[in-house]
């Protein structure tokens, strides 16, 4: 949740028209504009450091059976959570299409013409200045200042982003700075004590308690096919200005990122949702090492189990997710998985929901082997399923072979010479992930592949970014074809 202020009178534009979507209302924030993404030089998470390694997830202790005590995880979370204040500055013309329809869902004020401030909170997670956020707390930012718990300020620059889990990583220029260590989210309790530590309302260094509520939640929140929802649900009191902030055990252990609210009003009413540290500790590991999130997908459209979808299909229990399809030449493909089997395991860890599923497999990289356990009419089998890329293929993607358009809202990369023989063109650029451009506005989904803009043809970001420089009248043309080889042309209106 990303609080926005300034000197003038405070004022709420929460809208309660969002409420006839009887959904719960969250506190996130996405602008339409993206922020650069730069490579460290190391690449390798534990050589962030000479002196200090970012710490490999253990062992999460349990809360205590008698009274708790959690003052020893207040004192040692408080000084790794720093106060983070974005400066944005509009690049469009009018204020409404800059914020577009989120502008209802919190405070907004102009620090001067089109220039506007947001708040949030950071996680660090290294002595050397490595910090952990939500990717709507500094998406668009053209400044970042951290202020740290001994109000001492700095500034932060950004190193990576995934949209699909909502996390980015940032850094500071410091040295010999307090961190929090990693726990084991997928050994958390429901029940289990746990603090959550931010900056709420733009009030510095708070900390509230409460219990695990649930795991593995999905409140469709993030968008996009390629989104990731296995939150931690808990009751500690989590309001604006928290987003980005860390949920800790009894031991002071970061188990999770604070992310969003479930709401009708725009504050805190009793569920807080908080991002698995698994899912952080991998995607900062791949940020890393690659430049980007390295996502293992395992090939199969699945469907949750409740009462009555086991009686239409003559289940013995609701145990487990039903696969209703799986994708050819995908890794669950190639293992044997078929139509109709029930997934009960990941590695040995129950899955019971596609939230649950999308969690555990978020946690590994593409070529990871994993072990599904299935039922297939009775029988319990093992299947050792070796899980693909996004291109189907099993080796690392680098950011150096992909880039961010922010006018197109898309992360493109050049097609494979594989790929442009099987749909016989002989260029193109492909549609790895949407974030809110024109082109997901307009329908169009990831995979797309991008022949012609304005006539032109593009096979690369300088091709692209020529392409639309000749734009006229503020009309884009763009011509294209689909994985399937449907060929399509689209006309769009700035």
């Amino acid at each position: 949740m990303r609080y926005m202020k300034t000197t003038s009178t405070t004022k709420s534009i929460i809208s309660g028209a969002v409420g006839a979507l009887l959904v719960l209302l969250t506190i996130f924030i996405y602008n339409e504009y993206k922020g650069n993404i730069s490579k460290p030089t190391e690449t390798n998470l534990n050589k962030v450091s000479t002196n200090n390694h970012i710490p490999p997830i253990h062992q999460s202790h349990n809360a205590p059976q008698q009274a708790v005590d959690l003052t020893y995880a207040a004192e040692t979370s408080l000084d790794a959570v720093v106060h983070i204040k974005t400066q944005i500055v509009a690049r469009t013309n009018s204020y409404d299409d800059f914020f577009g329809q989120f502008k209802e869902y919190f405070h907004q004020y102009p620090q001067r013409k089109n220039s506007y401030v947001a708040f949030g909170s950071g996680v660090i997670i290294s002595s050397d200045g490595y910090i952990v956020t939500n990717n709507h707390v500094i998406d668009g930012a053209d400044k970042i200042s951290i202020t740290f718990n001994n109000e001492r300020e700095t500034e932060a620059e950004v190193i990576g982003v995934d949209p699909s889990t909502d996390l980015a990583l940032i850094k500071v220029n410091e040295d010999e700075l307090p961190y929090l260590t990693f726990g084991n989210s997928d050994d958390l309790k429901i029940g289990e004590w746990v603090l959550a530590v931010g900056n709420p309302f733009d009030l510095n260094s708070t900390v509230t308690a409460g219990i695990v509520s649930a795991k593995a939640r999905n409140i469709n929140i993030l968008g996009g096919q390629s989104s990731i929802e296995s939150f931690i649900q808990t009751d500690a009191v989590v309001n604006r200005g928290n987003s980005g902030g860390a949920l800790v055990n009894t031991k002071g252990e970061l188990v999770g990122i604070n992310a969003a609210i479930a709401s009708h009003t725009g504050v805190y009413e009793g569920y807080s949702f908080a991002i698995p540290v698994n899912i952080v500790a991998k995607v900062v590991n791949d940020i890393m090492e690659y430049g980007e999130t390295q996502r293992g997908y395992l090939g199969v459209q699945i469907q949750d189990i409740n009462a009555d979808f086991a009686e239409a299909n003559n289940l013995k229990d609701v145990d487990g997710i039903f696969v209703a399809s799986v994708v050819e030449n995908s890794g669950a493909y190639d293992a044997g998985i078929t139509q109709g089997d029930i997934i009960l395991s990941i590695n040995g860890k129950k899955t019971n929901s596609l939230s649950s599923l999308l969690g555990l497999i978020a946690q590994y990289n593409p070529g990871t082997v994993v072990t599904v356990e299935i039922i297939r009419d009775n029988k319990v089998m093992d299947f050792d399923v070796t899980l693909k890329n996004k291109n189907g293929t099993t080796l690392a993607i680098n950011s150096s072979d992909s880039f961010y358009n922010d006018l197109l809202g898309a992360d493109l990369q050049q097609v494979s010479i594989e790929e442009l023989k099987k749909l016989n063109i002989p260029n193109g650029l492909k549609i790895n992930t949407l974030s809110g451009g024109i082109l997901n506005k307009s329908g169009i989904i990831e995979g797309f592949i991008i022949t012609e803009i304005n006539g032109e043809r593009v096979n690369s970001q300088d091709k692209l970014l020529s392409a639309l420089s000749n734009t006229q009248r503020n009309i884009i043309r763009l011509k294209g074809v689909y994985p399937n080889g449907v060929r399509v042309s689209y006309e769009f209106m700035l």
